[in-house]
């Protein structure tokens, strides 16, 4: 669990951008599955806000109000210094995100996120990653839809197959989700910064450290028809690729000689090809800013789906292990992702932190290596399905 004891600080955690719809969501979790002893607050730059979030939340919900702003970096300081544990909303994190992450490097306070940002994960590594390590705070980026059923479901495969062998995992993703504002305005970004984005790849690859007789990898791969899933194959340039290398490089598990692959996998050709078309045409759009800020403004970051929409939306990934002369097939699947489920993911993740009897790590790590099987049985108890569908 959390270094800090419960007596050092007045909260186990703290929810920052609790007011923004995923926030809120994130807030009605731990009200709702919060053990009965947790201290916590909700926080964000407006009070008004923030008491009129807390008064919609199940009668007789104990939560503190907190005020912070990602322009005063003293009362971040303040807010890092409340907390046992700080998960925050507020992004995108590239513009929003650092001032914070350093508040909690700083005050040996573990943080979270949901940001999907690989630029700013990895400006995040190179600048807090080594004060982090010498106050114990953990840096968990990507705590929600990304990048949690990816890390925890290479995890879980890898769990079942032969120790000390080459392995490879390959992941496919389906879905029937809305995403959020938020993300939308993210990834948009993200789009428009590929020149920076690899430069902070290259200056983070500088300072990691090497991996020594042991090798992890994940390559993008190509579009194929993938008959072990019965789908067409497309890979998914997005930053979990990035999360499950990194935990297969912290973690001997996985073995000596480690791929991983990341695909959306679609069934009909036409679906696939139009598809490719639809990113090509909004990365494109992307680098051109009156079209960006257009794009922006369709999908306001704070904007969702109701709850009727929400409860219709499903995501599932499953995973192809092999190594040691063993085949496995497994499934991470749940509800709505872009909302409900990634609500969940983060609460769970926050409370796994604060409270479960975790391995001994700092600085910036992943969800599989911070909190691995005991995230993996929480996420279990709160609906998400992790299971074996077959072996050979």
């Amino acid at each position: 669990m959390s270094r800090l004891k419960r007596s050092d600080r007045p909260y186990d955690i703290v929810l920052f951008g609790a007011t923004s719809f995923a926030g809120a969501l994130t807030a009605r979790y731990l009200a709702e599955h919060g053990p009965d002893d947790l201290r916590w607050a909700i926080a964000g730059r407006n009070e008004d806000r923030l008491r009129a979030l807390r008064d919609r939340l199940p009668e007789g919900t104990e939560v503190g109000v907190l005020t912070a702003d990602v322009r005063d970096p003293d009362s971040l300081r303040a807010l890092a210094g409340h907390a046992r544990v700080v998960a925050t909303t507020v992004g995108p994190y590239l513009t929003y995100g650092e001032e914070l992450v350093a508040a909690c490097a700083d005050a040996g306070t573990d943080y979270l996120d949901l940001s999907g940002e690989p630029e700013f994960v990895d400006l995040m590594y190179v600048r807090h990653d080594a004060r982090a390590r010498e106050t114990g705070a953990r840096l968990v980026h990507a705590c929600g839809f990304d990048s949690v059923p990816y890390d925890l479901g290479a995890w879980f495969t890898v769990r079942q197959l032969p120790e000390g062998v080459p392995l490879t995992v390959d992941g496919f993703v389906t879905a029937d989700a809305m995403f959020s504002g938020g993300t939308f305005a993210s990834a948009l970004n993200q789009m428009a910064r590929g020149r920076q984005m690899a430069a902070a790849a290259r200056d983070r690859s500088r300072h990691e450290p090497r991996l020594v007789g042991r090798r992890a990898a994940a390559p993008t791969g190509t579009p194929r028809y993938a008959p072990e899933v019965g789908a067409w194959a497309l890979p998914l340039p997005t930053i979990d690729a990035q999360i499950v290398r990194r935990s297969a490089k912290a973690l001997e598990r996985y073995g000596p000689d480690f791929r991983y692959r990341h695909y959306a996998a679609v069934r009909r050709l036409p679906v696939a090809v139009g598809g490719v078309a639809a990113v090509g045409a909004l990365f494109a759009a992307a680098q051109v800013p009156p079209a960006r800020r257009w794009l922006s403004g369709r999908v306001r970051p704070g904007d969702g789906p109701g709850p009727e929409k929400r409860a219709k939306s499903w995501f599932s990934v499953r995973f192809v292990g092999e190594g040691g002369g063993r085949r496995v097939f497994t499934e991470v699947k749940g509800g709505d992702p872009g909302y409900d489920e990634t609500a969940k993911m983060f609460a769970e993740s926050a409370l796994s932190l604060a409270f479960d009897d975790l391995p001994e790590t700092s600085g910036q790590v992943t969800t599989a290596v911070a909190m691995g099987d005991a995230l993996i049985e929480r996420l279990r108890r709160a609906g998400i399905t992790f299971r074996v569908a077959a072996t050979r």
